[in-house]
Parts: C-alpha cells; structure tokens; sequence
C-alpha cells in the first residue's frame, strides 16, 4: 500500500480502528493502551490510568500543572502525545508517594519534598501542587540548584493562583538543604526589623 493509499485509509478508519498499542511503566507498574494516535499523556494518566493528581490546567502548556516525571526529566503532559513516549517510565504525584523510609520502600511514607510541602503550607487552594511538586523533583534532580533565586527561576513554568510562591521555595529549599536566605531576603527583613545585623 502506497504512503498516499496508507495515509486515507488511516483517515476514512473508524477510532478504534486507529488505535496504537502501547506500554508504560506508571508508578512502577506496567501498564498496556490501546490508545488514539492523538492521545496526550495527560488524557492517558487522567482518563485511562484513573490517576487524577496530575491536573488539567490550561491545556497549553503555560502553567504546570499537568507537570509529572518521564523517564526521569519534568515534562508538561498536556503537550507530550503518549504515542512519543511508548515504553517510558512516567512517575505521577501518586508514585512520589512510594518514598524510601529506613531503606526499604514503603507504601504510606510521603516522599521529602510532599512532606516539606505539608512542613512549609506551601499551597492553599492546591490545585497546582502536584504539578509544583513533581517539577520540584524533578528540577532538584537535574542538578542546577545553587540558591533560592534559582528555585524562582526553575520553577518559573509552574504557575499558583493562590500565590503560595514564599512557602513553595522555602520547602524546595529545605529539600534542597539550601539553608541561608539570599541576600535580598535577609536585607529586606533588615529593614522590617529596623537595622543592621
């Protein structure tokens, strides 16, 4: 059959007839689709997996709130196609969960960074924290963290309407173990407390 012949008949098929099988690994466990060739990873993790963490934002990519780990890396889901990471490994706010506690794994201990994200309130409506948190893992992960302006820069495409930013960085920053505020921070609460050092 011919690209051109291939190509109509793909578009005259019915929906099931265009189903792809794949295979992902979500949460450590492996999981078969027949899926649309079309399907996002977030549909697929929402409406096939029935993980509902990762959230339906904007559908654009512009505020990280479908954010989970493939393969390691921070990736806004609503933009992936499932079909482009057939075999990956994807990691849900769910998965974060199965923290190692005493050096073994265990089912009901939090990952650091969701605790630090209790320990901090840093979130209020929470709409957007399990996107904060798996990007938080995801960015601390790639290994470019020195300071807080960093976490701020990083953490940039992950938006919170509520505006929780202070207490989001602050539990990063925990994590992280980056402990001194930045000059900036400590200057303005100079100023607040009324003088130097």
């Amino acid at each position: 059959m011919s690209t051109s012949n291939t190509r109509d008949a793909l578009d005259l098929a019915g929906v099931d007839e265009q189903r792809i099988g794949m295979t992902f690994e979500i949460n450590g466990t492996r999981h078969q689709f027949e899926l649309e060739p079309w399907t996002t990873l977030l549909d697929l993790l929402r409406e096939r997996a029935g993980l509902t963490g990762t959230r339906k934002g904007c559908d654009h990519g512009q505020c990280g709130a479908c954010t989970a780990l493939v393969n390691g890396q921070r990736i806004n889901t609503c933009l992936a196609l499932a079909a482009v990471y057939d075999g990956s490994t994807i990691t849900t706010i769910e998965g974060l969960a199965r923290a190692v506690k005493n050096g073994q794994e265990s089912d009901d201990a939090l990952h650091p960074m969701q605790q630090a994200f209790i320990d901090h309130d840093a979130f209020q409506c929470g709409y957007c924290t399990p996107g904060q948190i798996c990007s938080a893992v995801g960015m601390l992960a790639e290994g470019h963290v020195d300071t807080r302006d960093d976490i701020r820069e990083l953490m940039s495409g992950n938006l919170c309407r509520c505006g929780a930013y202070v207490n989001i960085v602050n539990a990063i920053a925990e994590v992280a173990q980056l402990n001194a505020a930045p000059t900036s921070e400590r200057a303005a609460g100079d100023r607040k407390d009324g003088g130097a050092e």
